[in-house]
């Protein structure tokens, strides 16, 4: 009677343990004693990556196969730090958390903004930047698009790229302006120059890169953002430890100066 006891204590301890460990976001595999991502980059000396590779000043696929931005070189010193080599894995907007549950790879990095719908699903790091949507459009139409009000009317032709946030808040704020969603994300301001489209609604960082790519762009004087957003990396839910490393590895390269001299070169 009393072994019979003991045995229902304890599977009863087990379902609160469980319970608690849901509670808390860790998920089964990545329950204690599980081996972290860290150990496995630190083991295998590789950290993959994920990256769209189409989103400048963050991450660009160059013709001759190698990556350049922002988050690139912000990676390759984390991997640094890691002892580690960078090895990119090519994916899209559309299929981002798609691969990265997969688990094609360890981080997922470039011009990422921060979502409760991307939180669904994995975990971000620290944020590195603070962005937000803005407009940008040819700098002769510029004025006529200063408010959400202005854009949002019958005959304006808002162009985004699909799959992430850019297309998800004009879907959700746009109900009388026309939106096509242009599958190439590195020719969608050609559009705008070209005059096939008006406008597109972007993060703040991408509208002033694109003014200094394209002089005939101009990003809309606006109060205040459209939306308020964050950039951060993608790093696997539940996985406690290599969430601080690369946490804490962010906070020393602010503290330093470093973080805030590598934004300053590829965004000012």
């Amino acid at each position: 009677m009393r072994a019979r006891c003991v045995r229902t204590l304890c599977s009863a301890l087990s379902a609160s343990v469980l319970m608690l460990a849901c509670a808390f976001g860790t998920a089964p595999g990545w329950a204690a004693g599980a081996e972290s991502v860290l150990d496995r980059v630190l083991t295998s000396h590789t950290l993959r990556v994920c990256t769209t590779g189409d989103y400048r000043p963050f991450s660009f696929l160059r013709d001759d196969g190698s990556y350049e931005g922002l988050d690139i070189e912000l990676v390759g010193r984390l991997a640094q730090a890691l002892g580690a080599q960078v090895q990119y894995v090519a994916t899209s907007w559309p299929h981002l958390i798609q691969d990265f549950q997969a688990g094609k790879c360890e981080l997922a990095a470039g011009g990422i903004s921060v979502s409760l719908e991307r939180q669904k699903q994995a975990a971000f790091s620290s944020p590195y930047l603070v962005d937000g949507k803005w407009a940008i459009a040819r700098c002769t139409d510029a004025a006529r698009f200063d408010s959400l009000s202005a854009i949002d009317e019958p005959g304006v032709r808002v162009i985004e790229n699909p799959g992430g946030t850019n297309e998800r808040f004009a879907r959700t704020h746009l109900k009388n302006a026309q939106l096509h969603v242009h599958t190439d994300n590195l020719s969608v301001f050609a559009e705008i120059i070209a005059g096939r489209a008006d406008v597109m609604i972007t993060d703040h960082s991408e509208t002033l890169l694109q003014h200094k790519l394209h002089a005939e762009l101009c990003p809309v004087h606006l109060d205040r953002p459209l939306q308020y957003g964050e950039k951060a990396y993608l790093v696997p839910q539940g996985d406690a430890a290599f969430k601080d490393y690369v946490d804490q590895w962010l906070h020393l390269e602010q503290s330093n100066g470093t973080l805030d001299a590598t934004e300053g070169a590829w965004l000012r």
